[in-house]
């Protein structure tokens, strides 16, 4: 469906469901995947919602359950990324009565919990592959186990899914199963994001400083022309969630007053290519990607250092910091740090020991000054991947290429919370 479709021509129930389930917008990619969601609900087949972070996908399983013929069973969400990998099976099909420790008794999981219903397994891409066997085997007979029973269990339930992730590219990765792909995309729901729903995100914009000062009862902010252009065109790499963020920033800090693009901008990240002029040439050139990567580099080369000084503090001494021993392909040599091999002392050298230059040692003084500039570098990267993600934590860890615990922890050395 092309973005010139009008609006009209969207069936009645389109506009019914954007009022029940509060969807703001009038973008012609959304008013699609709300009536794709309603013209599968009736359909028992399974549905995978794709999308990126903060672009609402949480409301279109929402839909399809009301929609659907087992609208009066039960919901359950499940935020797949928030449970731990240890338990998420026994939190997913339930456990037996002493299956591993703290299991004090038996307990029903969310499949049969939701039995007759629907469950909307959100950020699915995260379940560990042992569970994504479990979950296509409920796919495709209605069954499982327990953990820690041998008896099969039933269940007749309906599975909508969501991700962020690229499943195809997680497939050739492995992973992620590819034949769990095919079962939960029978039916593909692709949410817009929001630098591609136009006037959108004014209509958003507006609705959240209002809600914003009725909850609060407080002044009522405005947006002249221009900061409504800006909005158009900036990026919102956070999508909906981020220009909320913002909006009720704004609305704290400049209660009552006009906002201009000037005062917009002093509340958006400062991050140039994120912000588009509407006067930008369509081929401009942006060396953000080049930036990243060489920031990425320095994170690395930072988390490497640390591994040094450790050692360094054991009394070990390696030869360089970029081993082989991990697997990993070793840095220009330029970047690698040897430690010096003393030249045996020859019979007719009469040189006094303390005059020769120590030959035996590394100078850690050198390797300690470094990461003063590095954490700088550190610290500023995660500040702005948090920033563009509008503090959303999972995609900022993605984004840097690390784990949410490593993230977690570096936010806290920061004082970044």
């Amino acid at each position: 469906m092309s973005n010139a479709t009008p609006i009209a021509s969207f069936p009645p129930q389109v506009q019914q469901a954007k009022q029940r389930f509060g969807i703001i917008g009038n973008a012609p990619s959304l008013l699609a995947a709300v009536e794709r969601a309603i013209r599968v609900a009736p359909i028992d087949l399974s549905v995978l919602v794709t999308g990126e972070s903060g672009t609402g996908k949480e409301f279109f399983p929402q839909i399809i359950h009301a929609y659907s013929a087992r609208k009066h069973a039960k919901y359950i969400a499940v935020n797949c990324g928030a449970i731990p990998e240890g338990t998420i099976d026994s939190e997913l099909f339930g456990h037996e009565k002493g299956a591993f420790t703290g299991a004090v008794d038996s307990r029903k999981g969310y499949f049969e919990e939701a039995n007759g219903g629907t469950i909307f397994l959100d950020e699915v891409a995260e379940l560990p592959l042992t569970t994504q066997a479990r979950l296509l085997r409920v796919l495709e007979s209605g069954e499982y186990l327990r953990v820690g029973s041998s008896t099969v269990q039933k269940t007749n339930i309906r599975i909508v899914a969501a991700t962020n992730v690229d499943l195809p590219r997680a497939v050739a990765e492995g992973r992620f199963r590819e034949d769990l792909f095919y079962r939960l995309s029978t039916v593909q729901i692709h949410i817009p994001p929001l630098r591609d729903r136009g006037s959108d995100v004014r209509l958003l914009a507006h609705k959240f400083a209002s809600d914003f000062a009725e909850r609060y009862r407080m002044p009522l902010i405005h947006f002249d022309t221009g900061a409504d252009d800006a909005m158009r065109h900036y990026r919102w790499p956070g999508n909906v969630r981020q220009l909320k963020n913002v909006v009720e920033q704004v609305s704290l800090f400049e209660a009552g007053n006009e906002i201009t693009e000037s005062v917009l901008h002093s509340y958006l990240p400062e991050i140039s290519s994120s912000y588009i002029p509407a006067t930008a040439a369509a081929g401009s050139h942006s060396y953000e990607k080049e930036r990243e990567m060489l920031l990425s580099m320095i994170f690395r080369l930072r988390e490497r250092i640390d591994d040094l000084q450790k050692r360094i503090d054991s009394n070990e001494r390696p030869t360089h910091i970029f081993g082989s021993e991990s697997g990993e392909k070793s840095l220009p040599a330029s970047l690698i740090i040897h430690t010096p091999v003393a030249e045996p002392k020859a019979e007719n050298d009469e040189r006094d020991d303390d005059d020769r230059p120590p030959c035996s040692e590394v100078n850690y003084s050198e390797v300690t000054d470094t990461p003063a500039t590095l954490r700088d570098n550190e610290r500023d990267m995660i500040r702005r991947s948090l920033e563009r993600n509008g503090g959303h934590r999972k995609a900022a860890a993605a984004e840097l290429h690390i784990s949410e615990r490593t993230l977690y922890r570096k936010i806290k050395e920061y004082g970044l919370e």
